[in-house]
């Protein structure tokens, strides 16, 4: 019964394929356990309850898609919605925490709203066949800058912006992670990804980069949620500050989590040839209720994780495997000292990798019409050097719409296209 409700298939999948694949998306991305609350926690929330809302809030939202969207995709806490819950709304606009999270229930809620009208599913039938390609492409080139920037092997630059980082422990585990990944993946090894990261994980214990603290053990109790629990603050609520915050991470958020639907979509072979993805809706939905459930719980926006694709270059394809990812995030509540042991820099292999694999929508983009290709271009470079798949997208449109209306290709629009493009642009005017 449990199975057919995740639209897992016996005749066409392999059990264990799906337990490692949802296993390997959940390492690609346990990171977040350590990295949400560190960075939330700048703004005085309690670190602890923020661990527990963390994984209590990627849980539930990733079992939602298992569920309603059988799809082998896990969400989590955007990494980037953090950041600008934290240091923009709480340190440069002024707003308490409490204040912050009331923006991020609304914003649920109205994300629910449009869901339900399938204003989202609009939105991504009207992007063009060439920049689905080139968001898929986009997309795994911006995983694989992750995986090299976490590892220390990119770091940034004064000068140049970005440059080789040094041979620091942490860039050579990162090394080793990518080789193993690389080798494993090329002798088409099963579990390539998660065995490159148990092998990275162990290796870098010697290095001093997988840190055991004294007296460490494996389980500890889950901590209390009481602190930071439906602590909403609407006082100041209303006003036209507020009403483009909200509107701008609405926009963020449309756009990351179907630029992320989209180039996961294309690597499990499920788009259709009219370029519709099936269960798209129940899929944004999940997202929608996750992020409104994270807010309640006391965490930032949830979105569709891009690590998802470490998970399907293992062979994952439904729901059993995002099922797996979120029952982990259940374990990782009372598991949480043993999952924080493994290091950044120990999955910088399987991000490195999923972006090659990838890279291969670009051979699908029509390169020989420059109205095409340059916006898918732009599409690809932008996701990478903004570190945003949502300006990526919403770069490419804008320079989709611009190229076909200059060269009078008026038949390649639609109407969805050019009202998103002139929100695009209000949104970064007051951005």
């Amino acid at each position: 019964m449990l199975t057919k409700l995740l639209g897992f298939d016996p005749k066409t999948m392999k059990m264990r394929t799906e337990i490692v694949a949802g296993a390997t998306t959940f390492l690609t991305m346990s990171y977040i356990l350590a990295v949400n609350p560190a960075i939330l926690s700048s703004t005085g929330m309690d670190k602890g309850a923020l661990f527990t809302a963390t994984a209590i809030a990627s849980a539930i939202a990733t079992l939602l898609l298992a569920f309603m969207a059988k799809l082998p995709f896990a969400q989590a806490p955007s990494m980037g919605l953090n950041a600008f819950f934290a240091y923009t709304l709480c340190q440069a606009m002024g707003y308490s925490w409490q204040q912050s999270l009331a923006i991020m229930l609304i914003e649920g809620v109205l994300f629910i709203i449009i869901t339900f009208f399938n204003v989202r599913e609009l939105i991504l039938n009207s992007i063009p066949k060439n920049l689905r390609f080139a968001v898929s492409a986009g997309i795994g080139m911006f995983i694989a800058f992750i995986g090299l920037k976490n590892s220390g092997i990119i770091v940034s630059n004064e000068a140049t912006f970005v440059t080789l980082g040094k041979f620091t422990p942490t860039a050579t585990l990162g090394i080793i992670a990518i080789v193993l990944s690389g080798v494993f993946m090329a002798r088409r090894v099963k579990g390539a990804l998660f065995y490159a990261i148990i092998i990275a994980t162990i290796a870098g214990i010697p290095m001093g980069v997988t840190n055991i603290p004294e007296g460490w053990l494996p389980v500890s109790a889950p901590h209390s949620l009481s602190p930071i629990f439906c602590q909403f603050d609407f006082n100041g609520f209303f006003s036209l500050q507020t009403v483009l915050v909200v509107f701008s991470l609405l926009m963020v958020n449309i756009f990351d989590t179907i630029g992320t639907l989209v180039g996961l979509a294309e690597k499990t072979g499920i788009v259709k040839p009219d370029g519709s993805i099936p269960r798209v809706s129940e899929a944004m939905m999940s997202d929608a209720i996750g992020t409104t459930c994270g807010a309640v719980l006391g965490s930032s926006t949830i979105t569709t994780y891009v690590e998802s694709a470490s998970g399907i270059a293992e062979g994952g394809r439904s729901g059993m495997t995002s099922f797996v990812t979120g029952m982990l995030f259940v374990v990782s509540l009372l598991l949480s000292p043993l999952f924080l042991l493994i290091p950044g820099s120990a999955t910088s292999g399987a991000l490195v990798l999923v972006g090659v694999l990838m890279l291969d929508s670009v051979k699908k983009i029509d390169l020989s019409d420059v109205s095409e290709a340059f916006p898918a271009f732009i599409t690809m470079i932008t996701m990478v050097l903004c570190y945003s798949i949502a300006d990526g997208i919403c770069l490419g449109i804008l320079s989709f719409v611009i190229i076909k209306v200059c060269t009078a290709q008026w038949k390649a629009l639609n109407p969805t296209l050019i009202v998103l493009s002139l929100l695009f642009i209000i949104n970064f005017l007051f951005k």
